[in-house]
């Protein structure tokens, strides 16, 4: 219908603005909701690719989430922050997404990292490429509750409160989960401590 959208300039940011741009998401300007993914559909991206290990299936796990946060923007209570309510759809459908493949694929947002121009040799790129493959293994073995805690504490460095509403769990149930993980990943990968 576009003689009912509305023209919405994108507004600087934050969570004032993310409230207004909602209230008028909900009330169906179409353009609004286009700000709102504008402005968080990266980080969305960041997250289900390290949740799931491959762009492709991160971006389309973002796709279905932010196309059901549209549908269900009426309902939404703002409790929450736009941004931590949107975590936690993406991140319950990544959980979903790993459920049901378990078990995991290999995590490629790990990536390698290059080595200093002054430290590249033969050896140690073989180096690098061994401990990124010993996380990805040592990440597949965590539970898709443990990896998604750890990943948004570790990588995305989100507080524990922001995990446990994104996740919906309690604080004390995320400090576990990441606990266990951490532990899980340091005896997985003590040959490279």
């Amino acid at each position: 219908m576009p003689g009912s959208r509305r023209q919405t300039a994108p507004p600087e940011g934050g969570a004032d603005d993310d409230a207004l741009l909602v209230v008028r998401a909900a009330e169906g300007d179409e353009d609004a909701f286009a700000v709102l993914v504008q402005r968080h559909a990266p980080a969305l991206i960041r997250l289900a690719t390290r949740l799931l290990g491959n762009r492709a299936e991160a971006e389309d796990a973002v796709q279905d989430a932010l196309i059901s946060a549209w549908r269900r923007l009426p309902e939404f209570q703002r409790q929450a922050s736009f941004s931590t309510w949107t975590y936690r759809i993406v991140t319950n459908r990544c959980l979903n997404v790993l459920r049901a493949r378990r078990p995991v694929a290999p995590l490629e947002s790990a990536g390698e990292v290059p080595a200093p121009e002054h430290a590249v040799s033969p050896a140690r790129i073989a180096e690098g490429r061994d401990a990124v493959r010993e996380l990805r293994d040592a990440l597949e073995d965590l539970s898709a509750e443990q990896r998604a805690c750890w990943v948004l504490r570790e990588l995305d460095g989100q507080s524990y409160e922001f995990i446990a509403d994104a996740v919906g769990i309690s604080q004390e149930a995320v400090r576990a989960r990441v606990f266990r993980a951490r532990r899980c990943l340091t005896q997985a990968l003590g040959a490279w401590r």
